[in-house]
Order: C-alpha cells, then structure tokens, then sequence
C-alpha cells in the first residue's frame, strides 16, 4: 500500500503529519501541491478535501485530513508516538494537539505567512504586532511546562510534542527567537536527536527553494 501525503515544504501543518509519518515508520511518499499558486483552492484538489488544505494523506484509497488525524491515525496504527498508549496519555497528546492547533500553529502559520510571503507593502504592521503578542504568550506555556520536564505527554517524545514544534525549525522569521526560550530551544534539541527526524525542508519540497 502506497501513502501519499499531499503537501508542501513550508507548511508547518504538513510538517507535522510528515514528520510524524517518518518517525513512526510508515512508509510514504510527498505529493506536491503547489498552495502558493492556488492549487489547494482548486476543483480538483477540492474534490479530495473540501476544506482546501494540506494535509492530506491518502492512506490506500482512505483520506485523512487535518494533521492532528493524521498523527491520530498514525498512533493507532503502528503503537508509536503514543507514550504508554494508556487513555490519559492518548487524553494528554490530545490536549497538547488542540492546544497547538489553536494557540500556536494556529497563531504562527499565519503570522509566518504574513511576514515572509506576502510583498513587503502589504504586510500589516498592526496584525503583525497583535498576533506576535498572542504566540509569545502560547510559547510561555510551552516553556513553562518544559522547564520541568523533557515532554509533553508521558516520558518519550509523542505527537503531542510533533503537533507542537511544527512550526519551530523554520529559519524565516516570525517572532519566535529559540535564544528567548532555553527550555523549548533544548526540547527541540531532543527531537532533533531522534533517530530519522528531519527538517521541514528535507522531508517536503519547498515551493520557494532557498
């Protein structure tokens, strides 16, 4: 069974699904959409997910969507990723999923955006400060909870801590200094370290090459 997961190298959202992917060792392969020309908005790609948006894993005719479903996917699939796989841990790494979706990514993907890959005259200035205040202030709680200790949900990396880093090795920038924030900077570290792991970039073509 081939995995096909649609995607694009910088988009944190698909990073996550990738990532977590490659870490839990299912195979797959990347289907580039090209988001920055509109292919994510068009019929064609509509008519495999509605919402217009990368991720997408079709996993053998079964269509994913979200990253959070796709990582949900992945942990019933092959028992990684998911800590001791206990109820509360699987509780826990959601908790840290819709967090993420909601108080960082949430707030990153659309910042980086903003302040990278739109011209320079049409960057909101306002928009940028509002929303750099409401990612630093979801990256305090991250801090906060891993200054005591090296993951999110139980005692190994999981996808709560794949949902949650998604966004942070990217080089552009976006108001997320690591130096301001020693314990994420060395968490991301530790992830860093795992065996497989790579950056966005490696495991997704970019639709602007460096």
């Amino acid at each position: 069974m081939t995995n096909t997961l649609y995607c694009f190298g910088e988009s944190g959202n698909a990073y996550k699904a990738a990532i977590a992917l490659t870490l839990a060792g299912v195979p797959w392969q990347a289907r580039h959409v090209d988001f920055f020309k509109g292919e994510a908005r068009s019929p064609e790609f509509r008519a495999i997910n509605p919402m217009g948006e990368v991720p997408v894993l079709d996993a053998g005719g079964l269509i994913l969507t979200q990253s959070g479903v796709i990582q949900d996917w992945v942990m019933d699939e092959t028992g990684r990723l998911c800590g001791d796989g206990s109820k509360a841990t699987r509780r826990e790494i959601l908790r840290w999923t819709i967090f993420d979706n909601q108080k960082v990514s949430g707030i990153a993907g659309p910042l980086r955006f903003l302040m990278n890959f739109l011209p320079e005259d049409k960057r909101p200035a306002e928009v940028i400060g509002w929303m750099s205040g409401r990612l630093k202030a979801a990256l305090m709680v991250l801090e906060g909870e891993l200054s005591s200790r090296d993951w999110l949900a139980g005692d190994s990396l999981t996808c709560a801590d794949l949902s949650c880093c998604g966004y942070l090795y990217y080089p552009e920038p976006f108001s997320f200094d690591r130096g301001e924030y020693p314990a994420i900077s060395s968490w991301l570290d530790r992830i860093a370290a795992t065996p497989g792991w790579k950056h966005p970039y490696d495991l997704m073509t970019r639709a602007f090459p460096a």
